[in-house]
């Protein structure tokens, strides 16, 4: 993605808490014909070995593991808060509006997950980041049942090689920081996320330099 200097963070901390934030991923690969295909799927983020690791899953009448497995680089990205900036936060006019959020962008090597065992630890991991009181609910629901789901997916682990994150939240405008920060923290969700991830980032606003 296009990431200017000023919006790009080198903080690995960043990216997790999007990821974890923001866990509805756009798994994106290259189909048989060779256009993006595009996957909406949750996905959990787990360290191994010191490499970063996605896992997640699709229904097996979805092509995209087919598309992994002959194909296996892809790319993952993650959306986190996003908003609108009116340019009445600038104390000058010659201001157009603009749009600031977060992002991260994964680029990930593939492994297919098929063996049941395996699936199922896969979604014992993925139940724990949304509701754990679930798993026993899975427990419950007896083996026969459990391998006749399991069989319905395909799992996998992407790797994760490269990432970029990008927090856009006008850094290069510190003139913008008191207005623009009261303006999100009065605002919806989304607008309050990007006020707490201004003060997570320590932005401050512009402080007048004189001789005195």
């Amino acid at each position: 993605m296009y990431l200017p200097p000023q919006f790009n963070s080198k903080n690995n901390s960043n990216a997790a808490e999007l990821i974890r934030s923001n866990p509805l991923a756009s798994l994106i690969s290259v189909d048989d014909t060779g256009l993006p295909f595009v996957s909406h799927i949750p996905l959990h983020l787990e360290e191994q070995g010191g490499q970063s690791v996605l896992l997640g899953h699709v229904a097996k009448a979805n092509p995209h593991w087919r598309y992994l497995g002959a194909r296996p680089r892809a790319l993952v990205t993650f959306m986190g808060p996003h908003a609108y900036l009116s340019p009445r936060v600038y104390p000058d006019l010659t201001r157009v509006p603009s749009w600031n959020y977060l992002a991260v962008h994964c680029t990930v090597q593939a492994s297919l997950v098929e063996d049941p065992t395996e699936k199922d630890a896969l979604l014992k991991k993925l139940i724990a980041d949304h509701e754990p009181a679930y798993a026993e609910q899975w427990r419950a629901l007896g083996d026969e049942f459990a391998q006749k789901m399991l069989a319905g997916i395909v799992g996998f682990e992407l790797r994760v090689t490269d990432l970029q994150c990008k927090l856009k939240i006008n850094q290069h405008r510190p003139e913008s920081f008191e207005s623009m920060k009261a303006m999100y923290a009065s605002g919806n969700d989304n607008e309050r996320s990007l006020a707490s991830w201004m003060e997570r980032l320590g932005m401050a606003p512009q402080r007048p330099t004189g001789d005195g």
